[in-house]
């Protein structure tokens, strides 16, 4: 019991001290370009890697999940809104989980 408070204790401090180490180191505007564009795409960047695994892995077949992924990227390449994004991936998985079933049911 005693180590969970010190787990707890840990993460307090690395969160607080990611959080507040920018605010106390960097006074200045960032005027590097290189330095800015990588703080631009950190969010992005850590989005995705959270995200297309869980995407993937989130059905019965990866297949599905590769397949609803690529869907989900031309939908919204060609401007399609949110919510029907989703909706294509959510069919498109339940169609190839589907078939997968039929097919491999043997």
């Amino acid at each position: 019991m005693h180590n969970t408070y010190v787990y707890i204790a840990i993460m307090f401090a690395v969160t607080y001290a990611i959080r507040v180490l920018p605010l106390t180191l960097f006074r200045k505007p960032i005027t590097n370009r290189f330095f800015q564009s990588f703080l631009y795409y950190v969010p992005y960047v850590t989005l995705a890697v959270m995200t297309f695994p869980a995407i993937v892995h989130a059905t019965q077949s990866p297949i599905s999940g590769v397949a609803a992924l690529l869907v989900g990227i031309v939908a919204a390449w060609f401007g399609i809104p949110m919510f029907q994004v989703a909706l294509l991936c959510c069919g498109t998985v339940f169609g190839l989980e589907i078939l997968i079933k039929l097919v491999f049911s043997t």
